[in-house]
């Protein structure tokens, strides 16, 4: 009798090459498809270099990706830096592309992954791997979204094979439905702040009645954010919401994913949705949320708004800012700044009136991609201004300088915030996620419940001696170890990164750092973005 398996098992089992597909194995998978955006400039010297190091490889000009009907290439991060070196290196991956027979997607079509699932390229059942942290999103597809590095990217190419350690599963069920005016962005963000450390490095499966009630675009929101959440992997199941939203885009109707009865969890959240309230996180984290009633009261000035990103710059948010604005304007001090999720986003919002709503209320519009949502091109935040965003992430210094006050809420808060100059917005007065959410640890079959474990090995002897530098801070992120506007600049030498390493969270602390200094830091050391350099940084910098 086979052991029963969550969605995810199932879906890595499915592309499984070796291992075990049981949770905390180690597996070798060949995924259905592989996305990478400006970080494949950095890719491809990686790769060739593995090609002419591998048997047989050497002298092979060029060298070959093992299977191109795999991969995606999409340019959407730095597409507003017009220079002749990013120009050039945009170049460089068109004509890799071309050489190679690899499917492209040039600055301005939009974010890779809104792109992934316009283009087909995410279907219920799949693997789908991407270098870039909110590869969680396919999970809306009921298909598995897996981040990788840089490195791993480049094993990919030369070989369609990956490894991966299958996580912990924490089942969210949902039940009930949104009251009017709350979001899928209001939910996500909501579990962020009831529960910032639980899902941390397992993968979240999302199911029940209350998941049929909610958009495909509310789940993909929902999704994205697993990724804040702490979650590597995320998993919804299917419905007909889904299956029409297939057809839609010329997709055959496919079989979904389903958990098995007595499929094992590590925890179940039991989520009412109806007991969520519209909510704020911030500033500058996802974990500190409060209810909306209780920041509008404080009347918090904002300087800038921001309605774009992948997890909030589909056509539904273009339609619910619309509906908010109503012939009003923005205020004068406010910039507000929107981008579309992809240029068919922006094509239909275009069409509907929605973009020209937004612009006759004082929007100032940037192309589709990512821009300021990671520190980039125009919009960025300035030194002590105070933002609002319907973006994912709000880091210190992810969206600009580091000494700015970022705060994260739904289309509809970002919105009336940006209408009246202070954060505020409609809202019933829930008290969100205070008591509806039930969190139970479920016992594994050998009687042990989730635990964390500290190690009992005693350090070996070192003839060196050490310095120890400690880091006062629980959930140091990954943009402040290794700042996003320096991620897509590939000619940084090593030497170049070190200086720049925590530049978000001390930028003396390079100047201090020597070689062979042992970092102490709080817990989830190294959170957020599946950047490759917040650990070659510290390499360079001297700490092993």
């Amino acid at each position: 009798m086979s052991t029963p398996r969550t969605m995810l098992e199932k879906i890595i089992a499915q592309h499984l090459l070796d291992g075990d597909a049981g949770q905390g194995g180690f597996v070798e998978v060949s995924p259905a498809r592989v996305m990478t955006h400006d970080n494949t400039g950095a890719v491809i010297p990686k790769f060739r270099a593995l090609c002419s190091g591998a048997p047989g490889g050497a002298g092979r000009e060029p060298a070959r990706v093992a299977e191109p009907w795999r991969l995606v290439f999409a340019l959407d991060h730095d597409i507003q830096n017009h220079t002749p070196e990013n120009l050039g290196k945009y170049a460089a991956i068109e004509r890799f592309a071309r050489e190679q027979g690899v499917e492209f997607h040039r600055a301005g079509s939009g974010i890779g992954h809104q792109v992934m699932i316009e283009r087909g390229h995410v279907r219920p059942g799949w693997l789908v791997m991407a270098s870039d942290s909110h590869a969680n999103m396919y999970g809306a597809m009921n298909a598995a979204g897996v981040p990788i590095v840089r490195s791993d990217a480049a094993v990919l190419w030369a070989t369609g094979r990956a490894w991966w350690r299958v996580p912990g599963v924490v089942r969210v069920e949902l039940t009930g439905a949104l009251r009017e005016g709350v979001s899928g962005k209001d939910v996500i963000i909501a579990l962020c702040g009831a529960y910032p450390t639980q899902v941390q490095n397992r993968a979240v499966e999302f199911g029940g009645e209350g998941l049929s009630t909610l958009s495909v675009a509310e789940r993909m929101s929902i999704a994205n954010m697993t990724t804040e959440w702490g979650a590597i992997a995320c998993v919804m199941e299917g419905d007909c919401r889904l299956r029409d939203f297939l057809v839609e885009r010329g997709l055959e109707p496919a079989e979904f994913v389903s958990p098995d009865a007595g499929a094992r969890y590590e925890a179940l959240i039991t989520l009412d949705l109806s007991s969520v309230g519209a909510c704020v996180a911030g500033p500058n984290s996802t974990a500190v949320v409060r209810p909306l009633d209780d920041i509008s009261r404080e009347r918090v000035r904002i300087d800038r708004a921001y309605l774009l990103s992948c997890v909030n710059a589909r056509l539904e948010d273009f339609a619910k800012a619309a509906a908010v604005v109503r012939g009003r304007r923005f205020a004068e001090h406010v910039k507000f700044f929107m981008a579309a999720a992809s240029a068919e986003v922006e094509r239909l919002a275009r069409d509907a009136g929605y973009w020209n709503a937004l612009l006759d209320a004082g929007a100032r519009e940037l192309p589709p991609g990512c821009g300021p949502c990671i520190g980039l091109g125009e919009g960025v935040v300035g030194a002590g201004e105070v933002a609002i965003s319907a973006t994912n992430r709000n880091y210190a210094g992810r969206m600009g300088d580091r000494s700015a006050r970022v705060y994260l809420a739904s289309v509809a808060t970002v919105v009336e915030s940006a209408i009246a100059g202070h954060i505020t917005g409609e809202s019933e007065g829930v008290q969100t996620l205070r008591t509806s959410i039930e969190f139970h640890t479920m016992s594994h079959p050998n009687g042990s419940a989730m635990t964390a474990r500290a190690s009992t090995d005693a350090p070996r002897a070192s003839a060196r001696r050490s310095r120890v530098i400690v880091i006062h801070e629980n959930d140091v992120n990954t943009d402040a170890i290794y700042a996003g506007k320096w991620t897509y600049q590939d000619s940084m030498s090593a030497d170049a990164m070190a200086r720049v390493v925590f530049e978000n969270l001390d930028p003396g602390l390079a100047a201090r750092l020597r070689p062979g200094d042992v970092l102490l830091a709080g817990e989830r050391f190294g959170v957020g973005s599946s950047r490759e350099q917040a650990a070659t940084a510290l390499i360079a910098a001297g700490v092993s």
